[in-house]
């Protein structure tokens, strides 16, 4: 018998077409050099890009984030003013090593708060965080203890402070998804911004930095950076940021960037550079950049719902006119999107708060929500309101009142006896006029009978006298027969 070989061979030639064919939802992802790494945007919150964020790492002077968030936060509730001048205590170069981080600052030197805010943010002073924190909670103790309770206020689940400052210490650790909350918490406060985003900066005090500028070592946006390389990092569109290096933790970078209305946080960290690994790159910065440039050209903004647009019509019951709900999304949804989701992939989840409606409804009542997914992800959640208002038919409205009343058990028990004894009635009525009718039948039968015999005893001439004369008769039924069965 002879094996046909053509059917194998098209299962097979369709095997091969398939592992070539691109698959349509897979964003091909960036290649980076960070142990960890995240990509938020920004307005939503929603990760678009994660690697190992949950990863604990030595954050290094990304720590310094949270110490000048509690600074400003002490300074919103007015404890503190960024006019005070604050003494450097003995302890203000606690948990330093020879070679970190300083703006010169030694004890008894008295500095504003506004020229250590800029010191901790720009020029990464490991003693201007520990100067803050014993003025703002009395002790450095205390104050790192403010820190790891703001950081679980912030749902930081990865994170915990051993210092102000971000030194290498056993405990010591934090995640890339915490740092993008802890940053994304700091920029609720526009000074924040305002200082992460200064090139450089002339401190009030000739005791920092030999009264020299200090100048932002963030390399995204500061040509002058001791990491720039020739302005070769700088990019469009980026604010703010903080950069960290510790040989524990490598080199770190937070910072946001924004173009065309799509605002981005990227947060590396444990890349290599020229300290840690002896190169002339810093890829802090290129793996910021190649995120960035990931995010804005693989998603843009689009709208999924519209005010304008009708999500469910809902049947209304009592309505003037048979009227159905137009029920509406209450605002616009936009959000932030691969390029590659198709319309089809888009899916509307619609609940409506009630299974019947009943009219009045007011034009702009909440009836329901709709939600708006991409597989599992939730994209953002409208409101449902009619989109007009429907008026009650009065006619409908009576007829569901009166059956509505004669559904009551009291009503229809009423109802019955009426009805009872309405067929009572009815009967001994239609009784009584049958005896009735029999009565005068008989009284006909009478009368002729009393006439036939009055003739003919006239005609005999003999007196007549009815024995049973007419006018006895009472034309009234016997009442006494009313209830007697026989006719």
């Amino acid at each position: 018998m002879k094996k046909n070989r053509f059917f194998p061979c098209i299962l097979l030639s369709c095997l091969l077409m398939g592992l070539v064919a691109p698959c349509a939802m897979a964003l091909e992802t960036p290649s980076l050099n960070a142990q960890s790494a995240v990509l938020v945007d920004l307005d939503a919150g929603r990760v678009l890009y994660g690697y190992n964020m949950d990863a604990e790492r030595a954050p290094a002077s990304l720590t310094k984030v949270m110490t000048v968030l509690l600074t400003l936060e002490a300074l919103d509730s007015g404890r503190i003013s960024l006019d005070d001048v604050i003494v450097a205590q003995d302890d203000c170069l606690e948990g330093m090593e020879e070679d970190s981080s300083t703006a010169g600052i030694v004890p008894g030197v008295q500095v504003s708060l506004r020229d250590l805010l800029y010191c901790m943010m720009l020029h990464s002073a490991n003693e201007a965080c520990n100067i803050v924190g014993r003025y703002i909670a009395g002790s450095i103790s205390g104050f790192v203890d403010m820190m790891n309770r703001k950081a679980q206020e912030l749902g930081c689940k990865h994170t915990h402070y051993m210092n102000t400052h971000g030194m290498p210490a056993e405990g010591h650790y934090s995640s890339a998804y915490d740092q993008y909350l802890i940053f994304a918490e700091a920029m609720k406060h526009p000074l924040f911004m305002e200082i992460s985003n200064s090139a450089s900066y002339q401190p009030e005090s000739s005791a920092i930095n030999n009264g020299e500028p200090i100048g932002n070592s963030n390399a995204l946006i500061n040509i002058t950076s001791i990491y720039s390389n020739g302005g070769r990092y700088l990019y469009e569109g980026a604010s703010g940021g903080k950069t960290g290096y510790t040989r524990a933790a490598g080199y770190c970078l937070v910072s946001t960037a924004q173009r065309n209305g799509v605002h981005l946080l990227a947060v590396v960290m444990g890349c290599d550079g020229a300290l840690n690994a002896q190169i002339e790159d810093y890829f802090n910065f290129i793996d910021s950049r190649t995120l960035y440039d990931w995010g804005f050209n693989n998603f843009s903004y689009r709208t999924l719902l519209n005010t304008n647009e009708v999500i469910e019509r809902q049947e209304v019951e009592l309505a003037e006119g048979d009227a159905l709900a137009m029920l509406r999304p209450a605002e616009e949804l936009r959000a932030l999107m691969p390029n590659e989701v198709s319309d089809e992939d888009i899916r509307r989840e619609v609940i409506l708060y009630n299974d019947t409606l009943r009219a009045p409804i007011g034009a702009g009542t909440v009836l329901g929500e709709v939600r708006v997914r991409v597989g599992d992800a939730l994209y953002g959640t409208s409101k449902l309101v009619n989109s007009s208002a429907i008026e009650l038919s009065r006619n409908a409205y009576l007829a569901r009142r009166v059956a509505e009343i004669l559904s009551k058990g009291w009503v229809i028990a009423l109802l019955s006896i009426l009805a009872f004894f309405t067929i009572i009635y009815i009967i001994l009525i239609t009784r009584y006029r049958r005896l009735r009718k029999k009565h005068l039948r008989e009284r006909r039968r009478a009368e002729k009978r009393r006439r036939e015999e009055e003739l003919q005893r006239r005609r005999q001439g003999v007196p007549f006298k009815s024995a049973d004369p007419v006018d006895r008769y009472d034309f009234s039924p016997d009442m006494s027969q009313f209830f007697d069965d026989e006719e």
